[in-house]
């Protein structure tokens, strides 16, 4: 027996019409280049996310929006950014060519967050593998950890079918390490602590003398974006301090430290003093504060605050009882909008870095204006040294 055409049946059969009917006329059309919503698409890093290119035509920052407004996942288009930076020698911070550590190793830390399915993976202390933004990743997608650290997160990564290289130093780093491990030889300094005082001293020095930008002893690099369905996510990688004490880690891995993101509120990140973002979970704080209705820029002033008033050692305050170290945030919403500030805007050794004229402390925005570089705002006057 035949069933009745109702009338809904003539509604859905008018509507598949009409669809048939403009199918061949939107098949001719090109996809648009950003995909319109309720936000505009926006990614944000620190500064070197848009000076490094490893010998091609585009920063990271760019290639993280053209990818995420191109339909990519915003997560995979911010680590392809990232790896741009990872790759090139030149960036002596992060990945392949990272300033190593004291005994003359390159120990890589990195996280990943991804806000629309609420997952995370992060990877430090791991050797041997340029990109470690892709096994965090991997970490991500492939087990039920958060966190994998040394040999176990190497075994991994050999596991998931990366490449595992002996040495990740370059020349250049390799002669930064030699230097500083001349100035400081242990011979010299027979107590831990002027060991400690040392080399801190000779980083400063060296940084003063050119041998590498005073802004990347402390060197990251953090990314986060939004597309236009304002899903969020974050990715951020690091070689660590520069001669860093062999398995030290930062902030850069640790999540609610050096990242963290909130599909539904935003994202946070940071480069600077690890450690001072490790005891404050700044990241967290910061994304917390935004939740609580804070614009991006009020919430990273309020977790810098926090560190000035959370810093009490007289080693690390100047005289005026300041820190005597930066820390800067990049810092985005679930609207789209974004600030970078840091504790300083200016750092009187970062001369040249991410091709400053001057020494002003900058940041990476990319949306539909294009890459650009902008100086962050500072919560304190001055400097890191006066």
């Amino acid at each position: 027996m035949a069933r009745r055409f109702t009338r809904r049946d003539f509604v859905r059969a008018s509507a598949a019409a009409g669809i048939a009917a403009s199918a061949p006329r939107a098949l001719a059309q090109k996809a648009p280049a950003v995909v319109t919503g309720g936000v505009k698409p926006v990614v944000v890093s620190s500064a070197n996310g848009n000076w490094f290119k490893n010998g091609g035509t585009v920063t990271c920052v760019a290639k993280a929006w053209t990818l995420m407004t191109q339909g990519s996942d915003v997560l995979d288009a911010l680590i392809e950014g990232v790896n741009i930076v990872e790759l090139d020698p030149e960036d002596y911070s992060v990945g392949y060519g990272g300033v190593p550590n004291s005994e003359g190793v390159v120990q890589l830390d990195s996280s990943c967050m991804h806000g629309p399915t609420k997952r995370a993976g992060g990877v430090a202390a791991l050797e041997g593998v340029r990109t470690p933004s892709r096994v965090a990743r991997e970490v991500m997608n492939r087990t039920d950890n958060h966190l994998l650290v040394g040999k176990g997160a190497q075994t991994f990564a050999r596991n998931m079918g990366f490449t595992i290289e002996d040495d990740l130093n370059t020349p250049r780093s390799r002669k930064m390490w030699l230097e500083w491990k001349q100035r400081t030889d242990p011979e010299h300094y027979p107590t831990a602590k002027d060991r400690e005082i040392a080399a801190h001293d000779v980083r400063r020095q060296m940084a003063r003398e050119g041998w590498f930008a005073g802004g990347q002893m402390y060197g990251t690099i953090n990314c986060d974006g939004i597309n236009a369905k304002g899903e969020i996510c974050g990715v951020t990688t690091t070689s660590g301090l520069f001669f860093k004490i062999p398995g030290r880690v930062g902030d850069s891995p640790i999540l609610g430290a050096g990242l963290y993101v909130d599909g539904a509120v935003g994202a946070a990140g940071s480069t600077g003093r690890g450690e001072a973002n490790l005891y404050n979970l700044s990241s967290f704080y910061i994304v917390d504060c935004m939740r609580r209705g804070m614009h991006p820029k009020d919430a990273g002033m309020e977790a810098l605050n926090r560190i000035k008033a959370n810093t009490v050692e007289k080693r690390l305050r100047k005289a005026n009882g300041d820190p005597n170290f930066n820390v800067s945030f990049y810092v985005i919403n679930a609207k789209g909008e974004y600030a970078g500030v840091a504790m300083y805007g200016e750092d009187p050794d970062d001369r040249g870095w991410a091709g400053n004229k001057t020494n002003a402390v900058r940041y990476a925005v990319c949306d539909a204006n294009g890459p650009r570089s902008i100086p962050v705002e500072g919560l304190l006057p001055g400097n890191t040294s006066g």
